[in-house]
């Protein structure tokens, strides 16, 4: 079971493995009073693309699909949240004030494979095809 976590919220037991997917740790929060299990700062998003939302709901649409392009080349990361997420509760903890436009919302549509990103891509081969 994934759930999205505000990291300003206090932690709780039923948390269970409570995973930061920030790049840049929550303004004014210790790692105390953050109570988590890991930080996967890589895991988000680009400071470009970060910079370019700026948590505009208007933007939404476009970061989501942006992002997902973004999780493909961190596939390995994701690749590490599947099984807690399988063999337990993983909660993403995110510092966004909004619940619904951040990218913990995306990482957990990706993980459900609701918003799956593709695979890399791997560079094809030239001059090897049968004459």
């Amino acid at each position: 079971m994934i759930r999205l976590k505000r990291a300003y919220d206090p932690a709780s037991p039923s948390d269970g493995t409570r995973v930061l997917v920030d790049r840049i740790w929550p303004r004014g929060l210790s790692k105390a009073k953050v109570k988590i299990d890991a930080w996967m700062g890589d895991l988000g998003p680009s400071t470009a693309l970060r910079t370019w939302f700026a948590h505009d709901p208007a933007k939404w649409s476009e970061f989501r699909a942006r992002y997902i392009e973004e999780l493909a080349a961190k596939r390995p990361l994701l690749d590490q949240l599947t099984p807690r997420a399988r063999g337990g509760t993983l909660t993403l903890v995110y510092g966004a004030r909004d619940p619904l436009h951040n990218q913990a919302v995306v990482i957990k549509e990706v993980l459900e494979g609701a918003g799956r990103p593709p695979r890399p891509r791997r560079a094809r081969r030239r001059g090897r095809g049968r004459r």
